[in-house]
């Protein structure tokens, strides 16, 4: 199929959907019966042996005077002369075309198929109709002959149904999804097909039915014409080199269309220039070139390139009788004269290996028998030819380079990376068409509107032409505006106006067809959902529950309440670590810090507490014990500073108390509950949260809320109310924030704008209400209608404003740290003070027995706790004496050593 047509058209219903005009035309059947006729007097030199034969017949099949045919029958005969004078391919053996015109019919087409056969040929090539494609492939199945296409495009011809089908041009399949992609690079969700009605047309529609559908657009309507229309001309001069008539030109102003890509390779351009030169061309005229000539020929040298390498693999060239068909012998049609190929399943397993370069480019063929890389042009028709505007592929999908460069880079299929240059649209335009628009004779749209009886602020009645007014109607206006087509519509009030509409009403008649659409406070829930399209949420909604309200009483040990329990207990905690260790470091060389022992239990005590205030008396003379103290001075800071800002608020900020905490309380009491009137909340309450529906009441407007909270329910009143976040703020603000709201949201959702199903004005309001948004309209419409006191929706939650230890922890860590280094630095110290030390009256005794590590040894074994903890308990100016003491004694014992060994040597 190589002709896809898209028209921008107008098209007009009482509720329009979005379409697109798509017109397929195949180009296979494209072809008027002429006086051409086929040579077929060559005789077959094939034999029942397996010797190298001199001459091997491949046949043609296709209709002759066509377009397709006028240019594949030189491009054919090129091929055969082309290969035939090539040494290094067939080894000297001969190549013969038999050519047979099938005349744009299927009987003929089958009838000259049967005597092509009757000539024992190895290949066949054509035809160019997908219609005598699917007849022809049961002969060659049945006689083992594989059959090469260059224009039969029918995407089912690639089934298992026939085995012996080659297409060596590209499917239909592939065309289907790069018009798929084309439909949603423009945006459009539905389109109409325009097909021809037979076996190949209704094949490539179901194709694309599946290719849209995964691009999430659909064929809204299918209009079906006869494969013999005479409008059947159209496509085939999309590539064509053929002049057209102006005037039919101004008839396709603004087309987009696909064309079978080929790569200007060096190659095909060599062809090219050879074209006009041809001897073969006969009446088919200096500008009868068009793709298929280069698919034609490729053909040829596919099938040459095979023969080659099955006849070098010892390929068997032979026939014999069809059983089958012997059976018929006697009868007039003499079909016992067809035999079958020996080899033709070897050639053809030859065939799908090959791979080289033609002319239409890479020949290879994927595990599906398609030719590997499917890529179109993108065509746009203007002024009085047609421009590139850029490229389809199965590898990238819509570029506007070539696909061959795409192929050594990573695929990218993604949305962002699908790009075409600008196309002209009828009326010479760049704007891309709607493809609908409203009539101006036609009926306006329908709009429901719900005639509420309270919070008129969001919709109500208007006695101005309009008929509505509120948020609501200004942000659908507003939406509205930003659309490129106009919409006439009018405003149709829902309900008696003495109680508000059950909006469940509204959503169902809109779905009934009743109305177009409807427009207000309508809540996007799942059950509405289900039977009309809603676009993009203006509003978020949720909902609440509101109770009436009391001031808490003053608490004598509010004092306590800036720290959770175990924030207290750690920092208490920590007073009397750190002051133990001060004092640990500071004991041995700070006098403030001695003393006896119930002198220094109160010393710790009162330097860990009086750190709090920053007003402790004893200084810290060690660096240990400085650096500790710093760090812990400023964890105190961090600790007071945290708890003044606390406590502050606490005492401060009104604090409000209530029975009910939130949805769950309402669950588990039994008072009565308010709803609005005509809300889904009852539907909620009563099928989600199963309560029970004698507990609901319903109220109509916010002077009802405010009766039923003030009554509260032992007087008839209620205990809460649950309504939607919108209507909260505004009745909080309205009773000057006497009630508050308690727990948090216990739904999400968001108001909408209703439509029938499938409404291409849903999607489109969508990126209205988005595009309001970003540009600040929207909260401009809001601050118009809804601007109110700010209040402080939530009950203030003490507990939830306590300060915990996990905010802290990290403080207390970097303390603890620091605490731990500083006092296993002063135990090594003192225990290596400790080692140097020993009792004077020990000292002498052991030297004079034991060496000196053995000395050691005894003296530490025989060392009671008592002494270790005599020995810390020393101040440290002692150990430093008596340390330089015992070094003194050692040096007398050394010089008094010296002197005796001098006097008792020999003179």
């Amino acid at each position: 199929m190589e002709g896809i047509l898209f028209i921008s058209r107008f098209v007009t219903r009482t509720l329009v959907l979005s379409s697109l005009w798509l017109m397929w035309i195949p180009l296979e059947v494209v072809c008027s019966t002429g006086n051409a006729s086929a040579s077929s007097n060559y005789s077959s030199s094939s034999s029942s042996s397996s010797l190298k034969p001199n001459v091997i017949n491949i046949g043609a099949l296709f209709t002759l005077n066509s377009v397709i045919g006028r240019a594949a029958k030189p491009a054919l005969e090129a091929a055969i002369d082309d290969v035939n004078s090539d040494p290094n391919i067939l080894n000297g053996v001969e190549l013969r075309l038999l050519l047979h015109d099938t005349n744009c019919s299927g009987f003929i087409g089958t009838m000259e198929a049967l005597q092509l056969m009757e000539s024992d040929i190895v290949v066949a090539i054509g035809p160019q109709s997908s219609g005598i494609a699917h007849v022809i492939s049961h002969v060659v199945n049945e006689l083992r002959v594989p059959l090469l296409s260059f224009g039969a495009t029918d995407a089912t011809l690639s089934s298992l149904q026939y085995p012996y089908f080659l297409r060596t041009t590209h499917s239909d399949y592939f065309q289907m999804y790069a018009v798929a992609d084309l439909v949603d690079l423009y945006g459009w969700k539905e389109v109409i097909a325009i097909y021809v009605d037979d076996d190949y047309g209704r094949s490539g529609i179901s194709v694309l039915g599946d290719a849209l559908a995964k691009k999430r657009a659909k064929i809204s309507y299918k209009a079906a014409f006869s494969p013999g229309d005479p409008k059947n001309w159209l496509p085939s001069y999309l590539d064509s080199m053929e002049a057209v008539d102006p005037d039919m030109m101004n008839i396709l102003q603004g087309v987009v269309a696909l064309r079978h890509y080929t790569p200007d390779t060096n190659l095909k351009k060599r062809f090219m220039s050879r074209w006009k030169n041809l001897k073969y061309k006969g009446n088919a005229g200096p500008a009868g070139f068009n793709s298929y000539a280069l698919y034609a020929y490729d053909s040829v040298w596919l099938a040459a390139h095979a023969l080659d390498v099955f006849l070098k693999e010892g390929g068997n060239l032979s026939f014999s009788n069809d059983p089958n068909l012997h059976e018929a012998k006697g009868s007039l049609l003499h079909l016992e004269s067809l035999r079958l190929f020996n080899g033709g399943e070897q050639l053809l397993q030859t065939l799908l290996r090959m791979n080289f370069t033609g002319l239409s480019g890479q020949i290879q063929f994927n595990p599906d028998k398609n030719l590997v890389h499917p890529a179109y042009d993108v065509l746009n028709v203007g002024g009085t030819g047609i421009r590139r505007i850029g490229y389809w592929s199965n590898y990238s999908h819509l570029s506007i380079v070539p696909p061959e460069s795409l192929y050594t880079k990573p695929p990218n299929t993604s949305t962002g990376s699908q790009h075409l240059y600008s196309a002209i649209w009828p009326g010479e335009t760049t704007a891309i068409p709607r493809g609908w628009v409203f009539p101006n004779n036609g009926q306006p749209l329908r709009i429901a509107v719900p005639n509420r009886v309270g919070y008129k602020e969001f919709v109500s009645k208007d006695n101005s032409p309009q008929g509505a007014r509120g948020y609501c109607i200004d942000v659908f206006e507003a939406a509205i505006n930003l659309l490129q087509y106009a919409v006439p519509h009018t405003y149709i009030l829902f309900g008696d106006g003495k109680r508000n509409p059950k909006y469940d009403d509204i959503v169902y008649q809109v779905a009934q067809n009743k109305y177009d659409a409807a427009v207000g406070d309508i809540t996007i829930v799942t059950n509405r959902t289900r039977i009309v399209d809603f676009t993009q949420p203006y509003m978020e909604s949720g909902l609440l529950v509101v109770v009436p309200v009391k001031e808490a009483k003053s608490n004598p040990w509010a004092f306590l309440k800036p720290f959770t329990k175990e924030m207290w207990f750690v920092t208490g905690g920590f007073f009397l670590f750190v002051g133990a260790v001060v004092w640990i470091l500071e004991h041995r060389i700070n006098h403030e810090f001695r003393g006896p022992p119930r002198q220094q239990l109160i010393t710790i005590f009162w330097f860990s507490f009086s750190t709090m205030f920053f007003s402790h008396r004893e200084n810290t003379v060690s660096t240990l014990g400085r650096l500790v103290l710093i760090i812990w001075l400023f964890v105190v800071l961090i600790i007071n500073s945290s708890y003044t800002a606390s406590l502050t608020s606490i005492l401060t900020v009104q604090q409000l108390t209530s029975g009910i905490q939130g949805i769950d309380s309402l669950i588990s009491s039994t008072e009565p509950i308010g709803i609005q009137d005509g809300s889904f909340a009852f539907k909620y309450l009563v099928d989600e949260v199963n309560i029970a529906a004698s507990r609901i009441v319903s109220l109509k407007n916010p002077e009802a809320y405010l009766r039923a909270l003030e009554l509260g329910p032992k007087r008839g009143g209620v205990a809460a109310i649950v309504d939607e976040l919108p209507y909260i703020e505004l009745f909080l603000s309205k009773t000057n924030c006497l009630y508050r709201t308690v727990g948090q949201e216990f739904t999400k959702s968001g108001w909408g704008f209703a439509f029938q199903r499938d409404s291409p004005l849903a999607v489109d309001l969508s990126t209205a209400i988005l595009q309001l948004s970003e540009n600040g309209d929207l909260q401009k419409i809001h601050d118009k209608w809804l601007t109110h006191s700010d209040c402080s929706v939530q009950i203030n939650q003490v507990d939830e404003n306590q300060l915990s230890l996990s905010s802290f922890w990290g403080l207390f860590l970097i303390c603890g740290i620091a605490c731990i280094l500083a006092l296993a630095m002063f135990f090594y110290r003192v225990f290596s003070q400790y080692r140097r030390f020993s009792p004077e009256d020990e000292e002498g005794e052991v030297e004079e027995i034991e060496p000196s590590r053995s000395s050691r040894r005894s003296i530490r074994s025989s060392t009671s706790f008592k002494q270790i903890i005599d020995f810390v308990d020393r101040k440290e100016v002692e150990i430093k004496e008596m340390l330089k003491r015992k070094n003194s004694n050692e040096s007398k014992q050394q010089t008094r050593r010296s002197s005796d060994g001098q006097a008792s040597s020999p003179a």
